[in-house]
């Protein structure tokens, strides 16, 4: 199932896509720190779930950049849209800013610190 998922991803657009954020966040320094979630699964998978997270580093640090994208992950802005603020903000210093961005959100699903809507229904 999740090879599927990784398929039709890959065959997606992704700046046409809208991450939400999936996990809660602090502010440290005028950065922002996020937090990882503790997994809510049972069960066997649950079990597993709970020992990787226990092995995982429990806070991400996220630099300039990666904190104004994080405040703008919120489900409504797509991709693109958070590339060009980003270009805005920081102007030569993030390009190019959809690979950055998307190197950023690459991360932050893999982790599970946001969620694709319509992928991870």
């Amino acid at each position: 199932m999740r090879r599927r998922k990784q398929l039709e991803l890959g065959q997606t657009n992704l700046l046409a896509i809208s991450p939400v954020r999936l996990a809660e966040s602090e502010e440290l320094e005028g950065r922002l720190v996020v937090i990882r979630p503790k997994p809510s699964t049972r069960g066997v998978r649950g079990f597993f779930d709970r020992f990787l997270y226990e092995l995982a580093a429990k806070r991400l640090r996220l630099d300039d950049i990666g904190t104004f994208a994080w405040r703008h992950l919120d489900g409504q802005r797509t991709v693109a849209q958070i590339a060009e603020l980003l270009r805005e903000e920081f102007g030569e210093d993030v390009d190019p800013a959809e690979q950055r961005l998307g190197k950023l959100i690459w991360v932050l699903y893999r982790e599970g610190f946001v969620s694709y809507p319509g992928f991870d229904d």
